[in-house]
């Protein structure tokens, strides 16, 4: 791992940071009055993105949010994985590794919840495969209602790199802007990746807090039934360079 092929990239890791004070589990939250429609690229700075380009796959990357139930009332609800297969968008890398840059869109209606598969490869006693379907279906409604994403009106969340820090060969700490609806938050997390050829892949689990964006987790019944601040995120993002108009 001491390639010096091995590229900043933080892009799947802060993924999950967008959605982290919206995952709300199966209760229905108070609605929200209605949003006006607006992009959320449209408030963040353009950046200025040096070096080769690099398209994500979305079809070959997954990030992955593990949400948990507390509360004295916790075993009313349910833990529950969301999960993007739907990544789109570039990755910049220049010969100074340190300036490179990315700008990533996820879809925010095309979130899953609760794969089978994917429940699957979790501790069964925190995720048993047995969940209802109306424990699915309510927690994709609340998720995508106006009180919290609101997908009608903000049908994306955009990430945009703001500086990288390098703290050893294979690992860095990115500073990232944030855009969920019409709020932008700057976050900074750790990051393990690497190239092999045109190809770029980072894999990691990390843990985040709803708190650390200055959200408050979902709670209802005077806090008896609630959301665990602390979430645990999961990715494996793969890039390849992208093609020129020229074919190379």
């Amino acid at each position: 791992m001491n390639s010096p092929n091995k590229i900043p990239l933080l892009v799947t890791a802060l993924l999950a940071v967008c959605l982290a004070g919206f995952l709300v589990g199966c209760p229905t939250p108070p609605r929200a009055p209605p949003s006006p429609k607006a992009s959320a690229s449209s408030i963040l700075p353009q950046p200025l993105h040096l070096g080769r380009p690099y398209d994500v796959a979305a079809s070959e990357s997954l990030l992955t949010i593990r949400v948990f139930r507390g509360g004295p009332l916790a075993k009313a609800g349910h833990n529950h994985v969301i999960a993007s297969h739907a990544l789109r968008g570039s990755l910049y890398v220049p010969v100074d590794l340190a300036q490179s840059s990315f700008e990533i869109h996820m879809p925010v209606t095309e979130l899953t919840v609760d794969e089978a598969v994917l429940r699957a490869q979790e501790h069964s006693d925190e995720f048993p495969p047995d969940i209802p379907d109306s424990a699915k279906e309510g927690t994709r409604h609340n998720m995508l209602s106006p009180a919290l994403l609101d997908g009608d009106q903000y049908p994306e969340i955009v990430l945009r790199s703001d500086r990288l820090e390098r703290v050893s060969d294979d690992q860095w700490l990115a500073h990232v802007q944030v855009a969920v609806r019409d709020k932008t938050n700057t976050v900074v997390a750790p990051v393990h990746f690497e190239r092999h050829g045109d190809d770029i892949i980072a894999n990691g689990e990390f843990l985040l807090r709803q708190s650390d964006l200055g959200l408050t987790p979902f709670s209802a019944l005077l806090g008896a039934l609630q959301v665990v601040d602390e979430m645990k995120i999961r990715f494996h993002l793969v890039a390849h360079a992208a093609v020129t108009q020229a074919g190379k």
